[in-house]
């Protein structure tokens, strides 16, 4: 059955209009269906050999640990990314990958990757311009960390996260579902963990967003938008650009 509404869809189609050959394509990334729990280490740093997977459902983060064992979350992925694309087209992994919920994932491997594109070649357009995103989002984020400060930082990437998700139909401009907690955020955006308590709280009172029980609701997202100085220009996800 072709993945005709599946996020990765969705989400190639923000760049190109997907014909039938490039659909059939797509399906055959689905071929190896896994399920992992969360807190599995799906792709190791200095492993070699290691498999791609396309997120189908649930979250996972991508990090670096540091040798005193302090973490760097560099993203977080979810449905409709690639998780450690890198790593099969790399020698080594640079990066782990884990697990942030439940998930499921397909398995992808490099001979899947360079055979698809070879028979889709606006497909393999499609997968660069999705990595190219990836690129930009990496740039706000070091913007986020060397230059916002902190309320700013927490507004920009909760409103990133909101775009990201919407893209791919789990989320809108009211808000989204999400399991992350504040070690994650605080591991992702520099801080401690009761530094992003007080950031939360701070732009909860001011009545611009709420983060409980699971669940960001945008309570003024134009005033979010404004603290954070978010142009989503950089997402490039108005519309497919080839048809």
């Amino acid at each position: 059955m072709l993945m005709t509404q599946g996020p990765l869809t969705r989400k190639l189609s923000a760049f190109v209009a997907l014909s039938g050959d490039d659909l059939e394509t797509l399906a055959r990334f689905h071929r190896r269906r896994r399920s992992f729990q969360a807190g599995h280490q799906m792709i190791h740093e200095g492993g070699k050999n290691q498999s791609a997977f396309i997120l189908a459902e649930g979250w996972a983060c991508s990090y670096k640990l540091l040798p005193d064992g302090e973490r760097q979350i560099v993203d977080f992925q979810i449905p409709g990314d690639f998780l450690g694309l890198r790593s099969i087209l790399f020698r080594t992994s640079d990066h782990s990958i884990e697990a942030v919920t439940r998930i499921e994932a397909s398995e992808v491997l490099a001979s899947d990757i360079l055979d698809g594109f070879s028979r889709a070649p606006r497909l393999a357009s499609a997968v660069l311009w999705a990595a190219s995103r990836d690129e930009a989002m990496v740039v706000e984020h070091l913007v986020n960390l060397g230059r916002r400060s902190a309320e700013t930082r927490m507004a920009h990437f909760l409103l990133e996260l909101g775009a990201r998700l919407k893209l791919v139909g789990i989320g809108g401009l009211s808000g989204f579902d999400c399991p992350l907690t504040q070690y994650h955020l605080a591991d992702a955006l520099g801080l401690s963990a009761v530094h992003v308590n007080r950031v939360l709280r701070h732009l909860r009172e001011e009545g611009l967003v709420t983060f409980q029980k699971g669940r960001v609701s945008f309570d003024n997202l134009a005033g979010l938008t404004e603290l954070a100085g978010f142009d989503p220009d950089y997402l490039d996800q108005d519309g497919p650009l080839l048809r």
